[in-house]
């Protein structure tokens, strides 16, 4: 990327928009990274974009997790869990996501988007559900959804947060707002995954990956604001959250269809 004003505009208010949906419903932003990269800030290889949008929506992940955990969002417990049984399938997943075609890799990023949009119209929540109330059995089912949903994230370039929010919902059904701010630090940590793996194979634009991570700060700051107005309306963030999905997916195939 070059270092022109319109570039720099473009990669900040993209790079807010991703910190403002991390904040706002804890996934998203690597769904939108990589489009955004590639279709408004101009990147033209799509393993750049990746390897970029990783590095960028880690970043803010994690400054967004800081966030929801001085308001009590985060069950530390599922977070490590998932932080660490994720990043070994970020890791393989990321491997295997280098060896194929960039545009068919698109593809089914979009095909995946648009499958996760209808199975969160299943997710639900228990509202008798506590961390304290989650059994062994509980966190053995969340490990391996979380080792899979790591293998995705890794293979499609995602920080895996649209994935993280309804796993967690499945395995332990805790409310959205806590999942939302639970899923953050798998988010972060499997984009750092994937990040450190594309980086070794010079796959990412530091440049681009700072001036996205700077639009975030702020971004990510009103993103948390609204999810905390919206966690006592118990369907509008899980709308939210679909439909921006279901609209990117929809972009994403009629953009890569072509080509793929």
């Amino acid at each position: 990327m070059d270092g022109s004003l319109p570039h720099l505009l473009l990669a900040l208010g993209s790079g807010s928009l991703i910190g403002c949906t991390l904040g706002l419903i804890g996934g998203g932003g690597s769904i939108l990274a990589t489009p955004l990269l590639m279709y408004v800030v101009g990147m033209r290889d799509v393993h750049t974009a990746i390897g970029t949008g990783a590095l960028a929506v880690s970043a803010n992940a994690y400054f967004n997790l800081a966030g929801h955990a001085t308001k009590g969002h985060v069950w530390w417990r599922c977070a490590i869990i998932f932080a660490i049984a994720g990043s070994l399938g970020a890791y393989l997943g990321s491997s295997l996501g280098k060896l194929v075609n960039g545009q068919s890799l698109l593809f089914l990023f979009g095909l995946l988007m648009m499958l996760v949009s209808f199975l969160m119209r299943q997710a639900r929540c228990q509202t008798d559900v506590t961390a304290q109330s989650l059994t062994i059995g509980t966190h053995g089912k969340t490990t391996l959804i979380a080792i899979a949903t790591g293998v995705c994230s890794g293979f499609f370039g995602i920080g895996g947060g649209f994935l993280i929010v309804p796993a967690l919902l499945l395995a332990t059904g805790m409310p959205l707002i806590n999942a939302v701010g639970t899923s953050l630090l798998a988010v972060g940590t499997f984009g750092l995954t994937t990040a450190i793996n594309y980086a070794a194979s010079g796959f990412v634009d530091w440049l681009t990956a700072l001036y996205f991570i700077a639009g975030g700060i702020g971004g990510g700051i009103i993103g948390t604001i609204g999810a905390c107005r919206l966690a006592t309306h118990r369907n509008t963030l899980a709308q939210i959250f679909r439909w921006v999905i279901f609209a990117v997916s929809l972009y994403v195939l009629a953009r890569s269809y072509p080509a793929a």
